[in-house]
């Protein structure tokens, strides 16, 4: 029997939905680190799943570090609906950020480097769990970075 108070602290660790948080507790036998590797897998597998949904909505986001260094980012969704939302513009500072620090070359480049927020997730696993949250494809388009 899977406890209300663990569905709870699976959903706010993972940010998945709360029916999808009591399966996985249940297919892990209420073990909840097999519970988040679960709900990790599966949230990947959604994110492959709509990778080639078109993306035509989306925002620019601008960052500006020290008065130094300067990103404008182009990333997309599906929809305005999630293009407007706050998880969303939260990625995409969060990623300007990471192009401001890192200095990748393209996005490629910036999909393959470790996020600077959690060394253990990569840029390209950050936006696929965003994907598997929101349930929709988000893609970068392109960035700038400029350097005094």
């Amino acid at each position: 029997m899977v406890k209300v108070n663990d569905v709870q602290k699976l959903r706010e660790t993972t940010g998945a939905g709360v029916m999808e948080c009591k399966r996985a507790l249940d297919d892990a036998g209420g073990d909840f680190g097999k519970a988040v590797s679960l709900i990790r897998e599966r949230g990947l597998i959604k994110a492959e799943s709509k990778k080639e949904r078109a993306a035509h909505s989306g925002i620019i986001e601008s960052y500006v570090h020290n008065d130094r260094v300067g990103v404008l980012l182009e990333i997309h969704s599906e929809t305005d609906f999630v293009s407007r939302s706050e998880p969303f513009r939260e990625l995409a500072h969060d990623l300007a950020m990471q192009i401001a620090a890192m200095d990748p070359q393209s996005v490629d480049d910036l999909m393959a480097q470790n996020y600077i927020k959690d060394e253990k997730k990569t840029i390209e696993e950050l936006i696929k769990g965003m994907i598997a949250k929101v349930g929709e494809n988000i893609q970068v388009e392109k960035f700038i970075r400029y350097e005094v």
